[in-house]
């Protein structure tokens, strides 16, 4: 038996918020989304032609009518929708990590990194709007090119940094 992760699901008040975050600063794509009763996203890391791709889905709660997510999906306590619950973070394998820190530190978006010793992964932590944590993943080997070439520039500021690696 093989098992391996599809998707995750995320319930938001704020679509658009969603959509910014996953789309705009991650780097997903919206996508086909087949046509439940409710509004939302699918959001892909890759192709579009094939669900597979859809990494994320954004259901969108409509507070003026929201029979068809609570007949589709069941219903859930607005209080519920902030944060992750029991879940603590979902992670992503990433690549361009000094496009990406430039990119979160331009929306002033708060981070957190770490390095994980002996496995070869720099991580990279923060929230979506709903307050879903996210890491991202990247080779080790990348922030130390990244951190390599900002003591050869003497750039303390990220932006220009990863300006001069693209």
């Amino acid at each position: 038996m093989t098992l391996s992760l599809n998707h995750f699901s995320i319930r938001t008040l704020d679509l658009e918020a969603s959509r910014a975050f996953y789309v705009d600063l991650l780097g997903l794509q919206v996508g086909p989304r087949p046509d439940f009763p409710f509004p939302g996203l699918w959001l892909y890391q890759g192709p579009t032609s094939s669900y597979a791709h859809a990494a994320v889905h954004v259901i969108g709660l409509d507070r003026n009518d929201p029979s068809g997510l609570q007949a589709y999906l069941g219903d859930r306590d607005e209080a519920s929708l902030q944060g992750s619950g029991a879940v603590d973070h979902v992670a992503f394998f990433a690549t361009d990590l000094p496009a990406m820190m430039a990119r979160l530190q331009s929306a002033g978006v708060a981070l957190r990194e770490r390095t994980v010793p002996g496995v070869g992964l720099h991580q990279v932590f923060l929230d979506d709007p709903n307050g879903v944590m996210v890491e991202l993943n990247y080779p080790v080997s990348e922030k130390q090119a990244w951190d390599a070439q900002r003591a050869a520039l003497g750039a303390a500021d990220i932006s220009a940094a990863a300006s001069s690696a693209a």
